[in-house]
């Protein structure tokens, strides 16, 4: 005779395989089995949902504006391609996961986003030749101009970008 296997129950199953109990939460939702959920951690990943989103976005903004830093301060000509190749994708990505509620966040976040940057941004930039008081202290780009496929600052050195 085979030996029968219990499961473990749904809260045993999110710690011991989450894959395995998102799907068997999935399937209970489909087949509207609602009783037999794991509420307590179905609502915690529901609610992830939403701050993983926004970090996704802040994360992609935090990277665009680094380099679009860069392109406007450094005094290299070399990386500037591959400065230029980042925004690009940033952008594309960011482009695909925007909504309304995420730019709403966005605008509201980026002074804030930019601070955080500042100093990092600044080490990097000293390697260049470039003073940490050359950053301004507040964001100087709009989310507009962030967002913009076709926007990039001018080299306040007067480096301009390799043709394509």
């Amino acid at each position: 005779m085979a030996k029968v296997i219990e499961r473990p129950p749904s809260s045993d199953l999110y710690e011991a395989d989450f894959p395995l109990w998102a799907e068997r939460q999935a399937a209970l939702l489909r087949a509207r089995r609602f009783d037999e959920l794991d509420l307590d951690n179905l609502i915690e990943e529901v609610e992830d949902l939403s701050r993983r989103e926004r970090d996704t976005v802040e994360s992609l903004v935090e990277t665009i504006l680094e380099h679009l830093l860069k392109l406007e301060l450094s005094k290299a000509d070399r990386p500037r391609r591959g400065w230029l190749v980042t925004v690009d994708k940033q952008r594309s990505k960011l482009a695909r996961k925007l909504t309304t509620t995420l730019r709403n966040h966005l605008q509201t976040e980026l002074p804030a986003l930019y601070v955080g940057l500042r100093r990092p941004v600044a080490r990097q930039l000293e390697k260049d030749g470039v003073s940490p008081d050359a950053l301004p202290t507040a964001c100087p780009y709009t989310l507009d101009q962030i967002l913009d496929p076709d926007w990039f600052p001018d080299n306040v050195h007067g480096i301009t970008d390799p043709e394509p």
